[in-house]
Parts: C-alpha cells; structure tokens; sequence
C-alpha cells in the first residue's frame, strides 16, 4: 500500500497533469444566467448531490474533480452535463476557475476542513457535505475559517434535515410551545445490513483512502461520520445550544474484518444548559432493520421526526383506556409524510439563498454539531463523563 502525504490527499499533487475535457459550444444565455457549481470529490455522495444541483433550476454543472481517474470517469457519465465541464485533478484549479461559483465538497471527511478553508479563500459559496471535520482540530480551523468568509458568500452544510418543510413544521410547533416545556429529545440511528464478515479491497494504491469511511483517522468514525445527523437535529432542537458534558456506552458486537472502528453500537446521553437532556441511540449491523428519527417530549405533547414524515401527539379527550395492558398509540393529533427526498430541499434552499441575495452561513452550527458527536464518541472511548471544555482543550 502506498503511503500517501497530507498534501497529496488535499490537493491530488501526484497527478503530472490534470485532466481536463474542454467545454462543448459556450452556454446558452439560459444556462449562464445560472449559478455555476463545481464538485470537488465525485464519489457517491459528490454525484447524489451534485446530480440535484444539476437538476435544480438555479444550477449548472460548471466542473467536476477528484484525485482519481476512475472517480472523474463517473462523474462524467452520472452527474448530468459532467462531460461537457473541465475535469480537474486537483482543488486548486478547481477554484481557479472563474465560471465556478459555488463548491460542493465532498471529499473524505478529513479533508473537509482543509478543503472549507481553501473555499473561503478562494471566495466561493460552498456547499460541505457533513460532518465538519474528523478531529477536533481540524473543526477549530474550519470554524476560524467561517468566521472570515465573505458574508456575501452562502455557506451550507449537508444536514439538510433543517430544510425540510416536515422538520420546519415540527420546529414551528416546538418554537409556539405547542408540547409545552421540552426536556427530553432522542435520536435513533438504527440501521444497517448484516455484519461483514470479510472484506475485499479493490484497491492496491491509497488503499486506506480510497476505504477511508472505515477507517477513524479519516472518517471519524460511526458516530461522527453517521450519527451526526441526528445530533445536529438534537442541537437545532435545543435552540442551536450545545452539549455541556456527555457520559456514553458502546463497543463492538461484532469483529472487525477491515479498519479500526471501535464501537458498531452507542448509547450516549447528552446534557444540555437549562436541564435539557438528548441521548443518541445508534445501532448498526441490523440485518436491514431500520428506525431512524427523532422525538422531542414536552409536558403537552411530543414532536417526532424523520426524513419521511413529521407527528405531533397530544393529549386525546376521551381516549380511555380498556386495561392497563393496553399500550396503543391514541394520541396523534398531527401528521405529514414528505412529498421527496429532503435533499432536494436543502439543495433547493441553497440555490434560492444564492439568487435572492440572502446568503446564510451554517459553519457555527455545523462545527457545534461535529464537536458534539467527537464528544459523545470521547465518552464513549474513555467510559466516563466528558466536558465539552475538555473536548475543545483535547486539540
């Protein structure tokens, strides 16, 4: 296995010459009244978005780039209009290029921060997939780097659960105190297939790259990587407040047949200012099991939410009850499944910040969010009460 060098994995230096597809016939006036995005990492989660920008009416594919050449050749053929835009080996030139003007990254999670900030120098909108960072200090450069960004800039991040009109609504009835005095919210990310039991690599250069999710130093691991949508929507929840401390337990049920993941299950339970509690409740290997949402417990009703849907339960007049035995849910008041996938929301919203000149910037939030998973995951690993101070002091 080659060893690769931080800098070659930022910027993809052992490329002699990038790969570039010249342009076909310039744009139509149509198309360059549009905003120009590039995509910087067209693996899987680089082409799912980057595909929805293309399909939105605000965007136009202006350039792909990765490392690999085989990663290029599939953003090519699955992100539409990928083989009509300059393909890049490395960031540099992509943000180089003046017919970009916003960056989607979604690259190897390590490398967010190191990416983020080359965006905002280069002073374009940036859409980051989730989560911030690996690693504490990589957030702390990410975090000093938003705070210097153009503010004409948008800067999104891939928690798109904020910009689903079913979490809005939820929000909504959580913000006019329709459940009452909240003190309680969980997330449940319980999904996964069976466990592996072996692993074949494809790849013999930068193996641990090209495999980087599962592998802590480059993904975080489960917790940060996966986890961290329903932690952010636990923040958002308590008021974009953060954790003060975490206790956390969890390990592994199953070995490990190829990198370093400690924990394929976590409880963590999170402490909040005010005497607001959250706990994270995350399971993987579910032999396709899945339960993931939220709920948040008021003293006169409960919220809960998902991807697919939002409920509001409440008390139900004369919903007595035959024994006490009998444990069916009387008390929906509320529901509303989503009309499509929420990602199209958030990309649709991202868009709409960039054309109507009200740019927003997600990096506090989304840094808070990140650290609050290392958190849970540092309670987890030293099976004790971690501080966030000490979290932050850790790097």
């Amino acid at each position: 296995m080659t060893k690769l060098s931080r800098r070659q994995a930022i910027t993809g230096a052992v490329a002699a010459t990038p790969l570039i597809v010249k342009p076909q016939t310039a744009f139509t006036a149509q198309a360059n009244s549009k905003v120009g995005f590039g995509v910087l990492g067209t693996g899987g989660r680089g082409r799912y978005v980057g595909t929805f920008m293309a399909q939105d009416k605000h965007g136009r594919l202006a350039a792909i780039c990765d490392k690999f050449p085989d990663r290029i050749d599939e953003g090519k053929t699955k992100i539409p209009g990928g083989d009509k835009v300059p393909a890049y080996r490395n960031h540099e030139q992509l943000l180089a290029d003046p017919n970009v003007d916003v960056v989607l990254i979604a690259t190897p999670v390590f490398l967010h921060p190191d990416h983020f900030v080359a965006a905002v120098q280069a002073k374009k909108h940036i859409y980051c997939e989730k989560p911030a960072g690996a690693d504490v200090a990589g957030i702390k450069r990410l975090l000093a780097a938003g705070k210097q960004a153009d503010p004409t800039k948008s800067i999104q991040f891939g928690y798109q659960q904020r910009f689903s009109k079913e979490y809005l609504t939820a929000m909504d009835h959580k913000k006019k105190g329709t459940i009452g005095d909240m003190k309680m919210m969980i997330s449940y990310w319980i999904l996964g297939g069976e466990p592996p039991t072996s692993f074949t690599n494809r790849y013999q250069e930068d193996e641990k790259l090209r495999n980087w999710g599962r592998w802590m130093e480059y993904s975080g691991g489960p917790i940060i990587e996966q986890d961290c949508h329903g932690i952010d929507t636990l923040n958002w929840f308590a008021d974009d407040m953060y954790p003060t401390h975490a206790i956390g337990t969890g390990g592994n049920r199953y070995p490990v047949p190829y990198g370093d993941w400690t924990t394929d299950h976590h409880n963590i339970q999170y402490f909040y200012p005010g005497g607001l509690t959250g706990w994270l409740i995350s399971i993987k290997h579910t032999a396709m099991y899945r339960d993931v949402r939220e709920q948040f417990f008021g003293s006169k009703g409960a919220l809960e939410t998902s991807r697919m849907y939002y409920k509001l339960h409440g008390p139900q007049p004369n919903s007595g009850f035959p024994n006490a035995d009998d444990l069916r849910d009387r008390s929906l008041m509320e529901r509303r499944d989503s009309p499509r996938e929420i990602t199209i929301d958030a990309v649709e919203a991202y868009f709409e910040s960039i054309v109507n000149n009200k740019p927003i910037n997600m990096t506090k939030t989304a840094g808070e969010s990140t650290l609050t998973a290392i958190l849970g995951r540092m309670a987890v690993e030293k099976k004790r009460e971690v501080t966030w101070d000490e979290m932050m002091r850790s790097a």
